[in-house]
């Protein structure tokens, strides 16, 4: 599902990707691990279209991403791409039912639909009862549920997670990283993980380790 081939990236005189290879399969739950300035996020920025590589190619479903001009990127990303961040990134003047229809609503679909596809997924999410709540009412599991939701809302090819459990209490990292299995079982959904979290590194299908930007064998 996911091919990406000989991915570099330098920022000035420092090299920090020295050529990625790696394939991600439907459905499944990856961990990259390592330490701080192996390359994690550079690689997932990249992945997910944010950040350009000076070489290489990425396959999404059969679409090398490189080649898409920026009106086709930003339209692909939306589409084919969800998002969640360490601290949820929820627009505090919004409801969770708004924060959730943005990306549909970018896509330009009618409002009632947008809304109607984002209730369904509060619903299976456990968040009926806050549709109406804004982030500074809810708690910080919910609020990154409601981000898991936004990031479902187009029904993604992949969620790429940026240590998504990582400002997150015991009780609710260990909800947040069994939402993310059950995501996957009940709707089949691929997820790359970027954590310093081993449970939830250790949980996933496949562990990619990383180290002064390559992966390690």
């Amino acid at each position: 599902m996911i091919r990406i081939q000989n991915i570099k990236k330098s920022f000035g005189s420092l090299d920090v990707l020295k050529g990625i290879d790696l394939e991600i399969n439907k459905a499944e739950v990856v961990a990259i691990v390592g330490p701080s300035g192996a390359g994690k996020t550079t690689l997932l920025q990249i992945i997910g279209t944010l950040d350009k590589a000076d070489s290489g190619s990425i396959l999404i479903n059969d679409v090398e991403v490189s080649r898409l001009k920026e009106k086709e990127l930003s339209a692909f990303r939306n589409q084919h791409i969800g998002f969640v961040f360490q601290f949820h990134q929820l627009l505090p003047e919004f409801t969770a039912i708004e924060n959730v229809m943005i990306p549909a609503l970018i896509a330009k679909t009618k409002s009632s639909v947008a809304e109607k596809r984002a209730k369904e997924i509060l619903d299976l999410l456990n968040l009926t009862e806050r549709f109406h709540h804004k982030p500074a009412e809810l708690s910080g599991g919910e609020k990154q549920r409601v981000a898991v939701a936004r990031a479902l809302m187009n029904q993604p090819a992949v969620i790429l997670a940026d240590e998504p459990s990582g400002s997150l209490d015991t009780q609710h990292k260990e909800e947040l990283h069994n939402l993310f299995f059950e995501l996957r079982e009940k709707l089949q959904q691929t997820f790359i993980i970027v954590t310093h979290d081993r449970d939830l590194a250790k949980a996933t299908d496949r562990i990619i380790s990383m180290k002064d930007g390559v992966i390690e064998i």
